[in-house]
């Protein structure tokens, strides 16, 4: 069985030229070249999914290569950095009322504990990771 078709773990992948997140008007997160991560836990997810999801991040060609046309590099073959931010509100289902229900992402203390474990995977890269607060109103601007 493949891994990745049980996956619950939800990532927004951005390319960014730079990017930078903010809690209450303070800078807690600034990147150059690399890519925004918003990442939701569900709360049926693993070490599994997120070894998935992080070598998959990290290994996503998304990049243009100079010499030739298409998407042809990782970030880490750019050697780009990461800003990865929390969003439990990736689990959102507005398919009934006018609430969204949450019922599907991890309950805070999981989520946290998981999204903790996410980033050190990712750190385990050698390229600079950035992060948000975790559970914090947060502002994310990214430049494409």
């Amino acid at each position: 069985m493949r891994p990745y078709k049980s996956l619950n773990m939800r990532i927004v992948i951005q390319r960014v030229t730079s990017s930078q997140v903010t809690v209450n008007g303070e800078i807690v997160g600034k990147i150059g070249r690399g890519l925004n991560l918003l990442v939701g836990i569900a709360h049926t997810d693993t070490e599994a999914e997120l070894d998935w999801m992080a070598r998959k991040c990290l290994e996503l060609r998304i990049f243009p290569d100079e010499e030739k046309s298409g998407w042809e590099r990782s970030v880490q073959e750019i050697e780009g950095e990461l800003l990865v931010v929390s969003q439990f509100t990736l689990y959102g289902d507005c398919r009934k009322g006018r609430r969204p229900s949450f019922s599907d992402s991890a309950p805070p203390n999981q989520a946290e504990e998981l999204y903790e474990q996410f980033v050190a995977k990712l750190r385990a890269s050698g390229l600079r990771v950035e992060t948000g607060k975790f559970g914090a109103m947060m502002q994310v601007k990214g430049l494409a």
